[in-house]
């Protein structure tokens, strides 16, 4: 059987200077210096593929770097694998496709492979999306899928959508998070956005841990894989800990060349500079000595206490990720043109149940608000653009109302509302999986009977596991 979208063509060596470098779905050619100079040394191995229009112009269709890498580094001739295309290929396609739609929802993967043949016949996106009636951003998202092995597979084989494809491009060649992904993808796509994020936000983390890492290897120190304990024989010291002979505390310039100079560096969250602990593994032969302490740690942790660490730890980093999800969720769902018809209901639980949360915003600006609405808060003196907004937009006045209500509420939530959920809290998110949002499984915990912090376990807790429970700043590791 013959296959109607095969094309016959022929190999031509034309000067890289005279073909057009159409509209590419690169928003910019990449040429490495090293990439020019392979081609200066080696010439175009691959032939690009191409087309002639009605005047005769070969035009690029795929080989965009190619080209323009020979123009730089001075090549005569490329070869150049010309085949015919004509508008009917356009037009099957398109009709294929709104055909289909309207008889039998295609599939992503389908619309995907529609893209890709569309782009492929010469078509920008913006006239993609103008010929089959889709968004714009949805076009370039499918080209950018099918031109990703990873994601082009991915959308096939394990019946991905679109948006879930297009997330892992940005993890390809982290084959271990790209299948833990379409594991979720598969299995409970309701967290798929919570997961993607956390994925992002631990690889971020991790290169801010290994870049400082880096530095202080650079720097002649030893970078321990975990923390050193106080309990055991030998460890080394904290800088913290140590003084000079004259009983000063010693800094982290007066070690610069020591020997013995050691890290420990902890990864918090993405956005924010590693926090480094430093120590000496020998700091008598440094001529230091060690500061006497008034306090004394109680013992080591117990292996409960370890592992309530390790949860607590793991929640709160899970907590921060959930809050990018949930917030982009809360942006999109406000910018929506018709509100849930409980609407209305929630706006005066606002004004009473969550009313000092509610309160307090309103009396700051309404900050969150605005964001969620996409508008930039003014200076806290100035006019308030929500105003200006119902002024100019009667219709959006509900939509205002409950974008300070919810802004207000958000703006009161911390991770510490996973560890003490109160009514007020659980009925918020209560609302928000009502509504349709995806609970995380640290959201969750909110929405359980509400819990009373054991203030005798925090108190006979060691000094290590009440700093981690009660600071701002528990490690991401």
């Amino acid at each position: 059987m013959t296959n109607s979208t095969a094309q016959m063509g022929t190999i031509e060596h034309i000067d890289p200077n005279l073909i057009v470098v159409e509209a590419n779905v690169r928003t910019a050619a990449n040429l490495p210096p090293e990439f020019v100079a392979s081609i200066k040394q080696n010439g175009v191995v691959t032939p690009i593929l191409a087309r002639r229009d009605e005047q005769g112009n070969v035009i690029v269709r795929a080989g965009q770097r190619r080209t323009l890498a020979a123009r730089e580094a001075g090549l005569a001739t490329i070869p150049a694998y010309i085949v015919d295309a004509d508008e009917t290929t356009v037009d099957r396609i398109v009709v294929q496709m709104v055909e289909n739609d309207h008889r039998e929802a295609v599939t992503d993967a389908d619309r995907v492979a529609a893209f890709q043949q569309l782009a492929f016949e010469g078509l920008t996106p913006a006239v993609i999306a103008k010929r089959t009636g889709s968004k714009p951003a949805t076009v370039k998202a499918g080209i950018a899928v099918a031109a990703s092995s990873t994601a082009a597979s991915a959308i096939v084989s394990h019946s991905l959508t679109l948006d879930q494809a297009a997330a892992l491009i940005e993890f390809e060649g982290d084959d271990e998070t790209v299948s833990d992904l379409i594991d979720v993808a598969t299995s409970r796509p309701e967290q798929f956005a919570h997961a993607t994020q956390r994925a992002r936000d631990d690889r971020a983390v991790a290169l801010i841990k290994a870049e400082a890492t880096a530095d202080l290897i650079a720097r002649g120190f030893l970078v321990f894989d975990r923390e050193p304990s106080y309990y055991e024989a030998g460890a080394p010291v904290r800088l913290s800990e140590l003084v000079t002979i004259d009983g000063a505390r010693v800094k982290l310039e007066d070690i610069t060349d020591t020997v013995g100079r050691a890290a420990y560096v902890r990864a918090y969250r993405a956005g924010e500079e590693a926090s480094v602990s430093y120590y000496l593994t020998d700091f008598k032969a440094a001529g230091f000595r060690k500061e006497t302490s008034s306090g004394v740690a109680s013992g080591p942790m117990t292996e409960e206490q370890k592992a309530e660490r390790k949860t607590l730890i793991a929640n709160n980093k899970a907590w921060a990720s959930a809050e990018v999800v949930r917030r982009e969720w809360l942006a999109e769902f406000l910018s929506r043109k018709t509100l849930p018809k409980d609407t209305g209901k929630v706006i005066a639980q606002g004004l009473t149940v969550h009313r000092s949360a509610v309160g307090s915003a309103v009396t700051n600006g309404s900050v969150l608000a605005h964001g969620l609405l996409g508008i930039e808060r003014g200076g806290f003196w100035d006019a308030d653009k929500l105003a200006a907004l119902v002024e100019h937009s009667p219709t959006k006045a509900q939509h205002v109302t409950l974008a300070v209500t919810l802004g207000g509420i958000e703006d009161s939530t911390s991770k510490g509302t996973w560890r003490y959920p109160d009514a007020s809290k659980e009925l918020y998110f209560q609302q928000l999986a009502a509504w349709g949002y995806g609970l995380s499984d640290v959201e969750q915990l909110v929405v359980v009977t509400p819990t009373t912090p054991n203030t005798e376990t925090t108190a006979d807790a060691p000094a290590e596991l009440v700093d981690d429970a009660e600071g701002d700043d528990e490690p991401i590791e």
